[in-house]
């Protein structure tokens, strides 16, 4: 396994909570749980904490950050801001086929059990597919990667907090109204939807 390749499978070993919160980890603990040499680990480890994957933990250990209310508040109010100018601009271009695709996506979701990092990709992959006609490669790419941080909110929030199933309808009914053709009333509702979900997530992180 060379650096890349460790690097994504550690980021996806954070994304289903492999490596809980708040607990240090260190070179050599990932070295053997990898079965590799300590060089690639510090390379990833790296990476991921560039990212914010990983934050220092002291006497040369790192950990995976846990979530936090503030956090999550900023992270909301980026979404709000980015996500609904995608969609606002994307939308002239959606067709039957994309929101057809979407609504696999949707499907596959319903499938996939309690798998966080299953739950991720299929809902970047939702909002990527409504959000890609605004060719934009900028913002499309600053989506990807504020999505990859949200994934641990999101994971946490659809298994802990039991909110998968409003987070689909809420889908269903977005799709709705793109196909009904009622632009203003989509973007209106991803709006609502990123800042409810945050509203419940930031209330029970104030509180643990």
């Amino acid at each position: 396994m060379n650096k890349a390749e460790l690097y994504l499978q550690i980021r996806d070993d954070i994304r289903r909570r492999i490596w809980p919160q708040g607990r240090p980890l260190k070179q050599q603990t990932l070295a053997d749980y990898y079965q590799t040499s300590r060089i690639p680990v510090r390379d990833a480890l790296a990476r991921l904490t560039a990212e914010g994957w990983l934050v220092s933990a002291g006497k040369a250990s790192l950990m995976v950050p846990p979530l936090s209310a503030a956090e999550a508040q900023e992270l909301c109010l980026i979404r709000q801001q980015l996500e609904p100018l995608a969609l606002r601009l994307a939308i002239p271009q959606l067709n039957f086929a994309i929101l057809g695709a979407a609504e696999d996506c949707l499907r596959a979701a319903a499938q996939a059990g309690t798998d966080p990092l299953r739950h991720g990709e299929l809902n970047w992959q939702f909002h990527q597919l409504l959000y890609q006609p605004c060719a934009m490669p900028t913002l499309l790419q600053l989506l990807q990667q504020l999505h990859l941080k949200v994934e641990m909110y999101l994971g946490f929030q659809q298994v802990s907090l039991g909110y998968a199933a409003q987070s689909a309808a809420e889908h269903q009914q977005l799709l709705q109204l793109l196909r009904d053709n009622q632009p203003e009333q989509a973007v209106a509702l991803l709006q609502r939807h990123i800042a409810d979900a945050a509203t419940t997530l930031q209330q029970h992180l104030a509180l643990v």
